[in-house]
């Protein structure tokens, strides 16, 4: 099995593997690991082979839509599709919500002849944290679970899809990022993570989660696969009045011109990497990674952001007033039936006034102009990811996050790409991950420099051990790259002690 699109798209065509073959190869994968991880909630295997035969068929005869043609993925479980219903790990969702057919991102992946392999577990409306059956969660829905250490969280709304990418159970898909839920879970899951400029992706038919806040983003192993996606589902939906005019550009072909020379990146210390909750491998992780783009071309600048606090707060408070407007008629009629996590998180907004609302969108305006003027300085900003690796799922607490130091929701509240992109690992075997961000409608840029890093580096390329079995082994110059990252990374770890 090919670990990447790009590789699978170069043997589907060279005709030394068939979409039904590989489509088969994948379904088999989630029927012997998925059992432990919880990625998937519907697997579609009887439509999925289908899709899979028109794809060979359209090879056979000489019909090549797009690089995604005949590609296994899944969808995040929020979004839309005609052949499953769409639950976002509720009992409260209508399982018809959706009306049975595609929401236009998904509608655009079927028209590039992808093949749609189910629905990807999430957190309750993308919101609450899963709960185990004995803790309050239902056997219905699977309680997703970190590849890396199924002890630890995938961290995130988005994490099935996480949790597929990683372990080999799809090449690529779909998720959802409203205050980080699609970086979260790439980076604790090892894999490279888009959030798009809000608008740029349309995101009708996708269940709500905050209604000015929500995008919807390609989740894939590498920056260039993430590219390939966007290319799908990227552009104006004259029926979503949320999706931008603005045209898109060309991902793939843009993300593999020119690498990193050239680039300036901003690296802002304070807040981002001089926190004393942030954990001393993290930012050791962001620091080197930011050295190997020097090493690529980069410029590297100190900068100030300034009302990154404010600007993440205005977010959670947007997020949540946006999400209780959304729920608040059912969580009144039905509070039993929401999930423990997820109804005292929406509550929370029940405290908020209009007045609190109605700041945070002036300091979300603040914040816009503030990072027009850094961003006149430099191209894109490097920063981590999150404050740590991924936690243990015991240690899970949504409602202590919202008060700590945020590197994901600030991005949501400006509206600005943002991608999750692998640096490495802890010493306990966890992914490290570091932060991309770029000008609004900038996710060329941001991709090429994602891009350019994993060009030098194939953190992105590994395999959790008990997913290792049948996937595609790293070539003799991914392994070169990886000792030469392994020993920077420990002659880094010894200075650091010393």
């Amino acid at each position: 099995m090919p670990l990447t699109i790009e590789d699978a798209a170069a043997e589907l065509r060279a005709g030394t593997v068939t979409s039904a073959d590989l489509t088969r190869t994948v379904l088999d994968r989630i029927a012997r690991l998925d059992g432990g991880l919880g990625a998937y909630v519907t697997v579609c295997g009887t439509e999925a082979l289908a899709a899979a035969e028109e794809a060979d068929a359209d090879f056979a005869r000489g019909r090549d839509r797009s690089p995604l043609q005949g590609i296994p993925l899944v969808v995040k479980d929020v979004i839309a599709t005609r052949d499953a219903p769409t639950r976002a790990n509720s009992e409260v969702l209508d399982p018809g919500w959706g009306g049975g057919a595609d929401a236009p991102a998904v509608a655009r992946l079927r028209a590039a002849g992808s093949v749609l392999l189910g629905k990807a577990t999430t957190n309750e409306f993308a919101c609450g944290l899963p709960a185990e059956p004995a803790h309050g969660g239902t056997a219905r829905f699977p309680f997703p679970r970190n590849p890396w250490n199924p002890g630890h969280t995938p961290m995130g709304s988005s994490s099935g899809t996480a949790i597929a990418v990683s372990a080999g159970l799809a090449l690529g898909g779909l998720g959802t990022d409203t205050g980080g839920s699609v970086r979260g879970p790439a980076g604790a899951n090892g894999h490279t993570g888009l959030k798009v400029t809000f608008g740029r992706v349309p995101k009708s038919g996708v269940v709500p989660c905050a209604f000015s806040l929500d995008t919807v983003g390609p989740m894939a192993r590498s920056a260039y696969d993430c590219a390939l996606i966007l290319d799908a589902v990227a552009g104006h939906d004259p029926g979503d009045p949320y999706s931008s005019p603005v045209p898109a550009g060309r991902y793939a072909e843009h993300t593999r011109g020119g690498g990193a020379d050239g680039i300036r990146i901003g690296v802002p210390t304070r807040y981002f990497l001089d926190s004393p909750l942030l954990d001393g491998e993290v930012r050791g992780g962001v620091l080197r990674a930011a050295g190997e783009l020097a090493r690529a071309g980069a410029t590297l600048t100190d900068v100030v952001v300034a009302h990154a606090q404010e600007a993440n707060d205005a977010n959670n408070i947007t997020f949540l007033s946006e999400a209780f407007a959304y729920h608040r008629k059912n969580l009144v009629g039905r509070w039993d039936e929401y999930g423990r996590s997820t109804r005292e998180l929406l509550a929370r907004a029940a405290f908020f006034t209009g007045a609190d609302y109605v700041q945070a969108q002036r300091v979300r305006a603040l914040f816009r102009r503030v990072l027009a003027k850094v961003f006149a300085e430099v191209d894109v900003l490097l920063t981590p990811v999150a404050l740590t690796a991924a936690a243990p799922i015991a240690s899970a607490d949504m409602a202590a996050a919202l008060t700590r130091p945020g590197f994901h929701g600030l991005w949501n509240a400006a509206g600005l790409p943002a991608a999750a992109v692998p640096c490495g690992f802890t010493a306990t075997g966890l992914p490290l991950s570091f932060q991309v961000v770029g000008r609004p409608f900038g996710e060329s840029t941001v991709l090429r420099v994602a891009d350019a890093y994993q060009r030098s580096t194939d953190w992105h390329l590994r395999v959790p051990p008990a997913a290792r079995e049948g996937v595609a082994h790293q070539s003799p110059a991914h392994q070169r790259v990886a000792h030469r990252e392994i020993a920077r990374s420990s002659h880094t770890a010894r200075e650091g002690a010393g």
